[in-house]
Parts: C-alpha cells; sequence; structure tokens
C-alpha cells in the first residue's frame, strides 16, 4: 500500500534559506508528510531538472469589485475564479484580495458579504482586507474584533478624501489595528499634491497621459509615506506600505526601519521593469497605475531594496481592466483607470529578469514571492516553506523555460499584458495547491466548479502568537497538464485539526510575526 497519495521525485528544494538539494517530497491530505528517505506514493511526479519552491503568495490582487462599481462598464473583468486560475497558472497559491465596503457597510459586513462570494469562486486559497472608508465609531469598534473572527489586517488609502477629513479617526484606527495584532496595509501618496499639480497641467495644456508622471509626483508619494512611518512612530502600530514606486520613499522607509519602526514594504512588477518613458508610448494608457511609473534610477533603487531585504515583497496589485478600457481616448491626467493584469507573470518575469540576471538571489526571490509575506500575514509556517507539517503547497519551476508572453497563453479575462512580446526564461510547470494540481493550459470548467466548491477562502490570521484557527475543508484533488485539468480523486483532511472559524472562513494558523 503507498505511503503518501503523491511524490514528487528528484526536484530541487528551494526555500528562504536557499537550495536544499534535490529530494523526494511526500504529500499526504495535502500536507508535506516527508522530505527524502524512501517512499511510494499513490502517484508521483518527476521534477529532474526543476525547482521546487513554496507556492507564491500574493498578497494584494482585485478580484472583486467595490459594491458602487458592480453594474458600471467597464469594469474589472476577473472574478475570484478567473483570478485564481491566472495565479496558479503563475506558480502562486495564495492570494490576498482587498475589500472595499459598500455604503454605510460595516468592517463585518463587507467581509460576510466578500466571504460569501468567494467561497463560491476561488480556485486558490484566499484571504481578505478589508478597506476602510468612512471611520465611524462602529467601525472603530469592530477593528479589536477582527482577530477574533479571522482577519488580521485593514487597508487605508492616503489619497482618499476621507484619510484627510477624519485623520484623526484613521490615525485611532491604525492604533486600534496595532494594538490587537493587526496589520495595517497603506496606499501611499498625498491628494492635496495630486489635486494640485493635475490642476497646474491641465491649465497649461498638459492634460494627456504624456504628463501622468508629472501629474501624481514623487513628493506625493514621498509625503504620504511620511505620513505612515510617522502614525508608526507614534502608535506602535506595524504598517505596511504597499506599492512603493520611489527611490526617495524607500530611503524614507529605511530610515525608519533603521530606527526598529515596524515599516514593511511592498514593490509590484511595473515599477522593476519600466519606466515613465512608457506613457509616450502610443499604448501608454495601458502602463497607467498609481503610483505611476518613475525614472530608471527609481527602478535600479528597487532592485537594491529587494536585495537588501529592505523591500519584504513584490505583489502584483492585479487590476484586470480590458485593453480597451484601459486604452479609452477619453482619458485624460485627470480620468484614468490604474492598474494592470500581471498574476501568472510575476514569477517568471522576477526570476528572468532578478535571479538569472544576477540582481538578487534565488534564496531572495523565495523571500519577497512568498516566505515574507506568509510571516506578515500570519500563514507562515502552514505556507511560505517546504517543510514536514506545512501545506502542500508548491510550485515546480523550469528555470530554463523560455517563452515570449503572449495574451493567448494567459488565463486572465484581460486581454493584454504589460509585458506582450518580452522574452522570458523560467516558468512554473506545474503548480500544487495541497491536494489540487496544475500545469499551464486551459480549465475544464467541470473540475473548476467542482475546485470552486472545496478550497479554502476567507481572511486570515494574526500575524503574531498562534491562535489555532483552521477551518473544514473538502479538497478536490486535479491535475492539469498540458493544457487541461482532470478530476483526479478526492479526500477529507483529518478533522482533528480543524476548527470553527466564526462568521468568516477559514482562519489558518497563525505563526510569528516578520522579522
Amino acid at each position: 500500500m503507498p505511503d503518501v497519495d503523491l511524490v514528487i521525485r528528484h526536484g530541487e528544494i528551494v526555500t528562504a534559506a536557499g537550495s536544499a538539494g534535490c529530494a523526494d517530497i511526500g504529500i499526504a491530505d495535502g500536507k508535506i508528510v516527508q522530505i527524502g528517505g524512501t517512499m511510494d506514493g499513490q502517484s508521483e511526479i518527476d521534477a529532474r531538472g526543476k525547482l521546487v519552491l513554496p507556492g507564491g503568495i500574493d498578497a494584494h490582487v482585485h478580484l472583486s469589485l467595490p459594491p458602487e462599481d458592480a453594474n458600471t462598464e467597464p469594469r474589472w473583468v476577473d472574478d475570484f475564479t478567473s483570478g485564481s486560475a491566472a495565479a496558479l497558472a503563475g506558480g502562486i497559491t495564495t492570494l490576498g484580495n482587498m475589500t472595499f465596503p459598500g455604503s454605510g457597510e460595516s468592517l463585518f459586513a463587507q467581509l460576510q458579504r466578500e466571504t460569501k462570494i468567494a467561497r463560491e469562486q476561488t480556485i486558490a486559497d484566499l484571504f481578505l482586507h478589508p478597506v476602510l472608508d468612512d471611520v465611524t465609531p462602529r467601525v472603530l469598534d469592530e477593528i479589536p474584533r477582527l482577530l477574533g473572527l479571522g482577519c488580521n489586517s485593514i487597508k487605508v488609502f492616503t489619497v482618499s478624501p476621507r484619510f484627510d477629513s477624519q485623520e484623526a479617526n484613521y490615525r485611532e484606527a491604525i492604533r486600534r489595528a496595532g494594538e490587537n495584532g493587526l496589520l495595517t496595509l497603506m496606499h501611499c501618496e498625498d491628494r492635496a499634491l495630486i489635486e494640485s499639480a493635475t490642476a497646474r497641467l491641465v491649465a497649461e495644456g498638459k492634460s494627456s497621459l504624456r504628463y501622468y508622471a508629472e501629474s501624481r509626483p514623487v513628493i506625493s508619494e514621498v509625503m504620504a509615506t511620511q505620513r505612515a512611518i510617522a502614525i508608526a512612530e507614534a502608535t506602535g502600530a506595524p504598517i505596511y506600505i504597499v506599492h512603493l514606486s520611489s527611490a526617495r520613499a524607500l530611503d524614507d522607509c529605511v530610515q525608519a526601519q533603521s530606527r526598529n519602526i515596524p515599516i514593511y514594504v511592498e514593490t509590484r512588477p511595473l515599477y522593476l521593469f519600466l519606466t515613465q518613458a512608457r506613457f509616450h508610448d502610443e499604448d501608454g494608457g495601458k502602463y497607467v497605475g498609481q503610483p505611476p511609473l518613475r525614472e530608471q534610477h527609481d527602478v535600479d533603487a528597487l532592485w537594491a531594496g529587494l536585495r537588501e531585504g529592505v523591500i519584504h515583497t513584490v505583489c502584483t496589485d492585479h487590476a484586470p481592466w480590458s485593453l480597451a478600457a484601459k486604452l479609452d481616448p477619453a482619458h485624460s491626467i485627470g480620468n484614468v483607470r490604474p492598474g494592470v493584469p500581471d498574476l501568472q507573470t510575476m514569477l517568471p518575469m522576477l526570476y528572468s529578469e532578478g535571479v538569472r540576471s544576477g540582481r538578487i538571489s534565488l534564496a531572495r526571490f523565495v523571500q519577497v514571492t512568498s516566505t515574507n509575506a506568509a510571516k506578515l500575514f500570519g500563514l507562515y509556517p502552514r505556507k511560505g516553506t517546504i517543510a514536514v507539517g506545512s501545506d502542500a503547497d508548491l510550485t515546480l519551476f523550469d528555470p530554463d523555460l523560455t517563452r515570449v508572453i503572449d495574451r493567448s497563453n494567459l488565463y486572465s479575462n484581460s486581454d493584454y499584458s504589460a509585458f506582450d512580446g518580452w522574452r522570458v526564461t523560467g516558468f512554473p510547470t506545474i503548480t500544487i495547491r495541497a491536494a489540487a494540481k496544475w500545469s499551464s493550459g486551459m480549465v475544464k470548467s467541470s473540475v473548476e466548479r467542482a475546485a470552486e466548491r472545496s478550497c479554502r477562502v476567507g481572511p486570515r490570521y494574526r500575524f503574531r502568537a498562534p491562535s489555532g484557527h483552521d477551518h473544514r475543508a473538502e479538497k478536490h484533488a486535479a491535475v492539469l497538464a498540458d493544457g487541461h485539468i482532470a478530476a483526479n480523486r478526492r479526500s477529507r483532511r483529518d478533522i482533528s485539526e480543524c476548527v470553527n472559524a466564526g462568521p468568516f472562513p477559514l482562519v489558518l494558523q497563525p505563526h510569528g510575526r516578520f522579522s
């Protein structure tokens, strides 16, 4: 009788500590149960010549619409199904989705609404970041209770008009979040400076997207980043700066880290590979993000930040517009659709342009795409590493496979990539999410629906002390090979590992602050 469900043979295991050499990995009931030694499996994968990496964790995606945009056109074209299919095809097994409130909706209500939708759709593992808007006394009262209900983060936009008008309330929300074991994500741009720069450019007749970078200048990011650092210093609350784009803002974060202020930094692929010169292209609108693309010295600084470990994660901020929506001729610097689709290309691009070029080590690649996010968002060591007892979330990666990025090979419903035509070396060939196994190709809808009904979803959990939350889940094992997913078998985890997570399902066992 086989010892395990699946054996991965002869792959080179790589974790945040670097290469551990080649060894077989045994998987049973969605867990890694053995590394090395003799084992027999019901099925096997020959990973000879492949890297075996912890499944990627993209903690910053947009796979659901703000309620007020649900019936508008155009709108984001991915949902949890198509977005998580793109993620899995790109070697990413876990996603952190931004959850926006409806008018007058409480934090609890927005999480309950989004969790219900996600449970019916997602294929990848998922956690949710509730976005703060109107910080009412009710919202403030709910923040200390979020962790007990399975959520360990909040999201703040400093560019929101309410951030300035309710500054004291936002600061109190962040203080309460930190005091109660939550991490605050902050989008750092200053609204007043952006409005002033945009008005000046329009008055000068410079309203086309050629001037987009000037409309959201570096100083607007620097000023907002400095405010975030000041809030962290004043309250002691840990703050995670999302999609940082400039050398100057990074310098402020590094100085704060040197003073032991709990500031963590995320950047995204757009800022590592492209500069604001793209806005002069005929299709420059497809590169619009917030903040905008910067200059080459900013790109160089971000790579240095990754190499030196002061930038902790690379995440996509996946925002799946159609190309027609991005290139709308009515767009101007004050009227844009920000963000790009990036879930399937992030790992290959970072490996090709980062590891192969010598900009970052293979260990750093694993840290910024998986391990650090797992630690920051309470998933480690369940996720973010390869160890006995960890979830079997693994990416088999061919470091020598060369492809040209082509929209026809991507799973997102978005019909373009910012990197169309780029020649890239290093791609995932098989992605394993616990009991489900994928490789690049088309998704059969029947299996997709089965996976949707049985996968994990929900906000996740404290990034400090363990609390033992988990969920009861029936896994649907599936194999995607040569372009197709085929049903394989079902298994149920030992329910002794599972507990009721309250109204927000799937609390994964937390473990340890990032350090």
